[in-house]
């Protein structure tokens, strides 16, 4: 099988990149526009791999797009700007990649023999859920330009399936964490800041509730989906611990044997869900499940880091980074 995985330098793509090479006889062609979170060493050390081939380029163009579909079976599309905190920043960005993106792929797609279009979105475009699980029929009620920008995308991919009968496939995950995660994001930017003894900036009360997924179960998700889902369906892909972010965030500083002080509240970011929840008994039918505990993927992230200064360090301390941090979290505390 013939894969075009767009964004495979990412977090979860790089993951599902390494995962599909490794487990199954795929070939994987990776469409990735190496913007600041894309990058090439996520994939070291499979990039020789005579299945892969890294493709720089940008899901907007459609002149890179076209030829890149004509060899492809299954397109995996995680490609996208996901950072809530940066699209309140500019909304723009996201729009551009997360909505134009696909639109330029679902032509693209259109027009070839495409077998599966799978779009790889977020529980966070169900908005906040009080009580209860958010169901794959529920209506999206996005919070923020990021969720928004993929709501539409989700819908746009649904419109591709209705019209013009494209094999397409919707996954709306909750909160990944794992190795490779860019450390803007809350448990990698806890992790490596509390190594360099550093505070962590803690929104609000820290009382949002979120439900985390081992990126490792995620990707094994996508492929029971690509192999056994049906075309036209979408996906709920849930994790294994729903907690608060304040209980979360001291138990990771207590497994790591440093003190919950590092915690520093600081004005909570406009929009902010409270809490997301995804019944997964659609996926769970398919013969998914979660194989790692929560305890364990968590010991293993927090050892990765731990280990791995090599990978992140030069990614904090360059000039994007700085400028970044800098600017979303002095100002608010």
């Amino acid at each position: 099988m013939n894969l075009l995985v767009t964004g495979g330098l990412g977090f979860i793509g790089s993951h599902f990149v390494r995962h599909a090479l490794t487990t199954k006889n795929w070939s994987v062609v990776n469409l990735d526009k190496q913007t600041y979170s894309g990058n090439p060493d996520n994939l070291r050390d499979i990039e020789t791999n005579p299945r892969y081939r890294w493709v720089k380029g940008d899901i907007v163009e459609k002149d890179v797009v076209r030829p890149l579909m004509d060899a492809a079976d299954v397109v995996v599309h995680f490609a996208a700007e996901t950072h809530v905190d940066r699209s309140i920043l500019d909304p723009q960005v996201f729009l551009k990649t997360n909505v134009l993106g696909t639109h330029t792929l679902l032509e693209a797609a259109k027009e070839r023999k495409i077998t599966r279009f799978i779009h790889v979105s977020t529980d966070e475009v169900y908005g906040s859920v009080s009580t209860g699980e958010s169901l794959e029929t529920d209506a999206l009620l996005p919070n923020s330009a990021y969720a928004a920008s993929k709501a539409a995308s989700d819908i746009l991919v649904r419109s591709y399936h209705q019209t013009f009968h494209l094999p397409t496939v919707i996954t709306r995950c909750s909160n990944n964490f794992g190795p490779y995660q860019y450390p803007e994001k809350a448990l990698p930017l806890l992790i490596t800041n509390a190594l360099e003894g550093k505070p962590f900036p803690l929104y609000g009360r820290g009382d949002n509730i979120r439900d985390w997924l081992y990126v490792e179960d995620h990707v094994k998700a996508l492929v029971t989906i690509i192999e056994k889902g049906s075309v036209g369906e979408t996906y709920n892909i849930g994790g294994t611990c729903s907690i608060s972010n304040r209980e979360l965030f001291t138990l990771i500083l207590n497994t790591m044997g440093k003190s919950p002080d590092l915690l520093q509240i600081v004005t909570d970011r406009p929009g902010h869900d409270f809490r997301y929840a995804l019944n997964c008994d659609k996926l769970l039918c398919l013969g998914w499940k979660p194989t790692t505990s929560f305890p364990d993927a968590l010991q293993s992230t927090i050892a990765w880091y731990s280990e791995r200064t090599d990978w992140w360090r030069p990614i904090k301390h360059g000039k994007d980074f700085q400028q970044y941090y800098q600017h979303q979290y002095t100002q608010r505390s």
